[in-house]
């Protein structure tokens, strides 16, 4: 039992993570009050810059800051339209979303095919030795393991730090915040950007580490997913790992299906993981329906304007 099951919840954890980062992200922009609905473009943009730098260079780490970086610039766009202008945040989020899938296909087209090294499993020392666990969550590439911290390194700024309590301030009330001389404008620009770059990182985390290729529009929904689990996760990044890596699991076991040559058809199992994201929207619906629903910014998607008085 133990042989199928821990290549599964290994594979689980893998397939999960660039969900995660996706997430994770989501969740820190959308902790200031802003939503931003163009993942799936930035995790495309993030893959392709990912991909093509490390291709370029060979250092899959430099692939990666520049996807971080390329991820934030592309979410300044975002926030002037949505901070600055006050527009509509939803079809913000959209074009985003546009810009960044015609932008990766366009781009992208001359390595179709390519392959690069990326980055390699490692085992962790002591870690990678607990039995059943160890193969499970440490043995892997560099990027798992840092998405580990980052997890718990947002739970503790969001619960523990002066910073992250006048983020979750300025979400809920900018008004008040405003009032006390927190700076609510400068705080959601520079979440957002943060936020962005790590979306991004999501996607990148695609192509130079998981499939170590470039493919056009590659993430194949997965910032949608994203989007519905940071809801899923009630805002929480410790529910944000659960959900990407229940989502990862969902992938796996199809992926695995496939490979057994099972008799279900491939795109019947190739729905899987979006199966699971509309009964998870349903899950949310009905809880909301019954007011169960909890810790979603006050404010979230709601544009401030300093000079309006209440």
């Amino acid at each position: 039992m133990l042989d199928i099951l821990v290549p599964i919840l290994s594979a689980a954890v893998r397939s999960g993570t660039p969900i995660l980062y996706a997430t994770l992200g989501e969740i820190l922009t959308e902790k200031s009050g802003v939503m931003n609905l163009g993942l799936e473009g930035l995790m495309l943009m993030g893959a392709f810059t990912g991909f093509s730098v490390t291709f370029s260079t060979g250092s899959p780490w430099l692939g990666i800051l520049a996807a971080f970086i390329v991820g934030a610039l592309l979410t300044t766009v975002h926030a002037f339209l949505c901070i600055t202008m006050g527009a509509n945040q939803v079809v913000s989020g959209l074009a985003l979303t546009m810009i960044g899938t015609g932008a990766s296909s366009l781009l992208g087209r001359s390595y179709i095919g390519e392959t690069i090294d990326g980055l390699e499993k490692f085992t962790v020392p002591i870690l990678g030795r607990i039995p059943f666990l160890g193969d499970i969550l440490f043995s892997h590439d560099a990027m798992v393991y840092i998405s580990y911290i980052l997890v718990f390194l947002l739970w503790w700024f969001f619960s523990m730090t002066r910073e992250g309590l006048n983020l979750r301030a300025i979400g809920d009330s900018p008004r008040t915040a405003d009032s006390v001389g927190l700076n609510v404008k400068r705080v959601r620009y520079i979440y957002t950007l943060i936020g962005g770059g790590i979306v991004a990182v999501g996607g990148a985390y695609m192509s130079v580490a998981y499939t170590k290729m470039w493919g056009d529009l590659m993430t194949a929904g997965r910032g949608w997913i994203a989007v519905a689990l940071v809801i899923f996760a009630i805002w929480h990044p410790l529910r944000a790992a659960f959900g990407a890596y229940l989502f990862g699991g969902v992938e796996a076991s199809q992926l695995r299906l496939q490979a057994a040559g099972t008799t279900i058809p491939t795109p019947l199992l190739l729905m899987l993981p979006y199966v699971l994201t509309i009964i998870v929207l349903v899950i949310i619906s009905v809880r909301k329906g019954k007011g169960l629903l909890f810790g979603a910014p006050a404010s979230l998607g709601q544009p401030f304007y300093r000079e309006e008085r209440e």
